[in-house]
């Protein structure tokens, strides 16, 4: 029995063939709609899984295209996160057999492939595990420097092995123990789902989430893309509420806040408190805005602002997230900006040992709030103009 999948997001359809494969199906995936009617007419499937909003030829035109072929009684699914009631009632007007609704488990997914095509003969492959597929697919920067002792490589991969639509790109920013080995490791049999890119020279945590998210940035099957502490201090499952509040606002930042309160694990040590609410309010100073945490490691992105973001190199080495939000104030004017950030607090935050930023190091960053300050002051007399975009190439 044959299964052909259409959809322009690979991390959606990646696991969907993996688990239909080991269910005894054979399987063709396709990310480009007009290259999927080709195979539809080689490849004889018994089932079209296909999704609704995709550029070129449109999910329902796919249909619709099917039902006037030489092969109109072949059976259709949509696997679409499109919910409006006239798109889902023409798709049915069209002829489709069944309609799903993403996010839903893989698991669901297959039981309705079975219903309505049934199930190979030679398989005797029960699969049980919950994989989900998601709605959108996201892009996560990880900058790794001296990790190899810290990287918590069991949880990447098991929450990457649970939630498709997640692409995480560790970039080795230079590192001088066998961090880079331990990230090849991580990704050897799940390259489509993670990246390593290898910075030879270390350049500090600015530069490599700089250059991660411009290269993540051009991968055109991701809708969002953020970056996240290797150290876990925020967890995987709280940066997904960070997501799930983007995609439901018109929001172009949701960045993460480590505020105490009642509910959250925020743990950090009191000396370290005290300073942070120190240069939080010298911060707040700076951007104008009412930010309580703009150093959380935790922030996600939508594309459009990628390059307003990230295009050029940032002044300071640790406090790049206060440029990052000084450029969209002054790309979109401080009001509007003021309506396109969030500030999400977290459910956990662990102060993790082995923090490459000491108490020292404190008095350094008030000097490059103080260098910030100046060079923003100029740039909003000279820098009117959109960021140009820039090409990266990985290692």
């Amino acid at each position: 029995m044959k299964v052909l999948a259409i959809d322009d997001q690979q991390l959606v359809l990646l696991p969907l063939q993996k688990r239909l494969t080991e269910l005894g199906y054979e399987v063709a995936i396709e990310t480009n709609s007009k290259k999927g009617l080709e195979v539809f007419k080689t490849f004889n499937p018994d089932l079209v899984i296909v999704d609704i909003n995709m550029p070129e030829i449109s999910g329902l035109e796919v249909v619709e295209h099917i039902r006037k072929s030489d092969k109109p009684k072949t059976s259709i699914m949509v696997l679409s996160g499109n919910t409006q009631d006239d798109v889902i009632t023409k798709g049915f007007d069209l002829g489709i057999d069944d309609y799903m609704k993403k996010p839903l488990s893989l698991n669901e997914v297959c039981a309705r492939v079975k219903r309505l095509i049934g199930v190979p003969d030679e398989t005797k492959c029960t699969l049980n595990d919950e994989v989900v597929i998601q709605q959108r697919c996201v892009g996560v920067v990880i900058p790794c420097y001296n990790e190899e002792e810290r990287l918590l490589s069991d949880e990447f991969l098991s929450y990457i092995d649970k939630y498709s639509g997640y692409h995480l790109c560790f970039v080795n920013d230079g590192s001088k123990d066998n961090t880079l080995d331990v990230l090849k490791n991580l990704q050897k049999g799940r390259e489509d789902f993670i990246t390593v890119y290898n910075c030879e020279k270390n350049g500090g945590k600015a530069e490599a989430v700089r250059l991660g998210m411009l290269h993540m940035a051009a991968k055109n099957d991701l809708d969002f893309i953020g970056f996240l502490d290797a150290d876990l201090s925020t967890d995987l499952e709280d940066f997904d509420d960070l997501v799930k509040t983007i995609e439901a606002s018109n929001f172009k930042i949701v960045s993460g806040s480590r505020i105490s309160r009642m509910g959250a694990n925020i743990t950090k040590e009191s000396a370290r408190k005290i300073i942070s609410l120190t240069i939080n309010y010298i911060i707040r100073k700076i951007l104008k805005m009412d930010f309580k945490d703009t150093q959380c490691g935790a922030k996600i992105f939508r594309k459009d602002v990628i390059n307003i973001a990230f295009g050029e190199k940032f002044v300071t080495q640790w406090i790049f997230d206060v440029e990052i939000f000084k450029r969209i104030s002054h790309h979109f004017g401080l009001k509007q900006a003021r309506t396109l950030l969030c500030e999400q607090p977290l459910k956990r935050w662990i102060h993790a040992d082995g923090s490459k930023l000491s108490m020292k190091d404190s008095v350094k960053i008030v000097m490059q709030l103080g260098q910030i300050a100046w060079v923003y002051r100029k740039k909003r007399k000279v820098n009117s103009t959109p960021i140009k975009s820039m090409v990266v190439n990985s290692n």
